[in-house]
């Protein structure tokens, strides 16, 4: 593995404990070896460079860092990295992508520049825009990078003609799930998926534990039928409830009792407003958006363009049934010419399923 590859991997690390701020990962390197490395703290502590530098001590004189993102060049909630960096005497910095944060946006690498610091720009910066593809979207637009996932059957059902889904998808799958609800800000499904699979949403370990660090559960719920005792409000981390005035205020009351934030949004065409939503989560410094099903939903995600990205589950299992329920419920495309093709495709194996992950127009920029 090279400097920038551990980097890299350092970043992953810190995916999902650091939002809105994004997960960077540096590497300090004198005379070929690694004297200091590390990754992005919590929001308000040490950033990946610093935590590098402070490690590395002395022995950053005159040293190489490789770090995942271009550093930042002003004051937040801590001192700007370039001038630690140019403090600590560091010689060379290798970023792998620049920031587009308008705070920083080539500011940070023309400031070590002109301080004397050779700067080379691009190495691992594939893999860096897939890693910043949220933190980029939110930053740039205001808005999350929407995921789009679900499980289904090779013939392209999410559950049986009973509403019975458990499991399509077989336990490798079951655990990227929980990878992808760690790294996500926010987790979504309707209202109709709590009424029928009372699922928990949390993200867990592989002994089924609650992780420490949560995804905002959010329900999209236009009439207001989710049950207060439903599982979601039992679980540790915070649920939002996203309905409509149609909701009565004894359920307003119910709701607000079992411990969850319920939001009143306009509605179009008859459920709640997605493109309001997305906002209001934004302004919210949600960063990622996951989701979830069901079919319903993801029919409106797609409906509305909001979706950047499809991770879908194809098991190797045959359900039938004409009245079984399929993974995007919407008016769908009139021509194949219309129907949404996804970009930058990959096919994973896991276990006996497919994993298929892909672009939509102008998602993973």
């Amino acid at each position: 593995m090279n400097h920038m590859e551990r980097a890299l991997s350092l970043a992953r690390q810190a995916l999902g404990n650091t939002s809105p701020n994004p997960p960077v990962g540096a590497v300090v390197v004198n005379n070929g070896v690694v004297v200091g490395e590390g990754y992005t703290r919590r929001p308000g502590e040490a950033h990946a460079e610093i935590v590098a530098l402070e490690k590395a001590g002395e022995r950053a004189r005159g040293s190489t860092l490789y770090v995942t993102l271009e550093p930042c060049c002003h004051f937040g909630r801590t001192p700007p990295c370039t001038h630690a960096l140019i403090a600590a005497g560091v010689a060379e910095v290798h970023i792998a992508i620049m920031d587009p944060n308008p705070l920083v946006s080539g500011k940070g690498k023309s400031e070590l520049e002109e301080s004397g610091v050779k700067t080379f720009l691009g190495e691992g910066r594939k893999k860096a825009q897939e890693l910043y593809e949220s933190h980029f979207k939110w930053i740039t637009t205001g808005t999350p990078f929407v995921i789009a996932k679900f499980a289904m059957s090779l013939d392209g059902k999410i559950a049986t003609r009973t509403g019975d889904s458990r499991w399509i998808s077989g336990e490798k799958a079951r655990e990227y799930v929980h990878e992808l609800r760690r790294t996500s800000d926010a987790v979504v499904v309707g209202a109709n998926t709590v009424l029928i699979d009372d699922p928990k949403l949390t993200a867990r370990d592989r002994e089924d534990r609650p992780l420490p660090v949560q995804p905002l559960r959010v329900i999209v719920d236009s009439n207001g039928q989710t049950s207060p005792k439903a599982e979601v409000f039992r679980e540790p981390g915070a649920t939002l409830v996203a309905t409509t005035e149609d909701i009565t205020p004894e359920k307003l009351k119910a709701l607000t009792k079992a411990g969850a934030e319920v939001l009143i949004l306009p509605r179009k065409k008859g459920l709640v407003n997605l493109k309001k939503l997305t906002r209001i989560l934004g302004q919210r410094q949600v960063t990622s958006l996951l989701v979830e099903g069901g079919g319903t939903l993801l029919g409106s995600f797609f409906q509305e363009r909001l979706v950047d990205k499809v991770i879908a589950f194809v098991s190797t299992v045959i359900i039938g049934g004409k009245s079984s329920p399929t993974p995007v419920m919407s008016k769908g495309a009139g021509k194949m010419a219309d129907a949404l093709r996804l970009h930058r495709v990959k096919i994973t194996r896991l276990g006996n399923d497919a994993l298929i992950t892909g672009y939509t127009k102008g998602g993973g920029r």
